[in-house]
């Protein structure tokens, strides 16, 4: 924070330290409870080539993504249901089971939702390690896990840190498209695609537009490279199921929803955080990514931007034209 790497995310900086002094976010707090949850999709996408239709084979699926430019990527997270709604609940089911065994029991659950150091608590409590990526991992699960913790006024037993497991491996540092993991254990998100595609309201920077490739909602490389992760967990949970239209589906497709749309598809989605601007910015970018490449259909790409080039938002309307002018660009080199 001190040296601006939160970007626009001014909440950061909103609660002081109560992140960091538990009882001072909730009065009473002695131990904090924390948990994880595994969200891969239980079965591979319909949109995966049978050659990759392994379960082992979700990374290299994933990467395979990549190297279809006129197909919009949203984050595995993201794919299914709000992990907002579904993991807050499950914390508050066993919040209640606890005290139903303690008296007079206090507590508050939490997933993502409050200023809560939640990697760092789970870190100290043995969940696993912080990765040089900043993420958790964990030995037996990756780290394609979500995170959540309960606030309880009873002191309990401490559980011990893990130890670190990285070594000398750096591939998490070198495959960020936009180098956003500056040193080990430290990332600027300003440079981020996840921040950049969904914290970031106003006009993405020129020069990391080419570097965001077809990634429309969040990113994953720094996971999709990382060795631990040939140990995720699939899910148990038929909420983190794909849902259709939003796996394997073209950019024109997307950015031909109507706001609408945008909104129905997106129903008890967390992309629908972003909002309809947000999102059509970010397919536009995809899109002139996609006609720099020479993408097939690209003609089919263009006349999609054409048809939106005098949309009312000047943050959508700046993004479309810079997307036209890739193809242009690409032809003069």
């Amino acid at each position: 924070m001190a040296a601006g790497f939160h970007g626009d995310m001014h909440y950061m900086a909103a609660h002081g330290l109560k992140r960091a002094r538990p009882a001072e976010l909730i009065p009473g707090t002695v131990s904090v409870i924390t948990a994880r949850m595994d969200y891969l999709p239980a079965s591979p996408s319909t949109s995966t080539p049978a050659t990759l239709a392994k379960p082992g084979d979700w990374q290299a699926m994933e990467f395979s993504r990549l190297q279809r430019p006129a197909e919009g990527i949203v984050s595995v997270y993201a794919r299914g249901r709000d992990y907002h709604k579904i993991m807050r609940a499950r914390l508050q089911k066993l919040s209640e089971r606890i005290a139903g065994h303690v008296e007079k029991l206090g507590h508050r659950a939490f997933t993502d939702s409050a200023p809560v150091l939640e990697a760092e608590l789970a870190a100290r409590s043995g969940q696993g390690w912080r990765g040089k990526h900043t993420l958790l991992l964990n030995r037996e699960a990756g780290s394609m896990f979500f995170l959540g913790e309960i606030y309880v006024d009873v002191a309990l037993p401490t559980s011990e840190p893990v130890t670190q497991h990285c070594g000398s491996c750096s591939a998490c540092i070198d495959v960020c498209p936009t180098q956003a993991i500056i040193v080990p254990y430290r990332l600027d998100a300003r440079r981020c695609i996840s921040y950049l595609t969904i914290e970031h309201a106003g006009p993405i920077p020129l020069e990391l537009r080419p570097l965001m490739g077809n990634r429309i909602y969040g990113c994953d490389d720094c996971q999709l490279i990382c060795p631990w992760n040939k140990f995720a967990q699939r899910s148990t949970l038929p909420d983190f199921d794909e849902r259709q239209g939003l796996t394997g589906q073209q950019l024109v497709t997307l950015f031909a929803w109507t706001e609408e749309e945008f909104l129905r598809f997106t129903e008890g989605s967390a992309i629908r955080r972003i909002g309809y601007e947000r999102w059509l910015r970010n397919i536009a970018v995809a899109m002139g990514n996609a006609l720099h490449a020479g993408a097939a259909g690209d003609a089919e790409i263009r006349a999609s931007l054409q048809a939106c080039a005098e949309h009312p938002s000047d943050v959508v309307r700046e993004h479309i034209l810079w997307a036209l002018a890739q193809r242009i660009d690409s032809k003069t080199k």
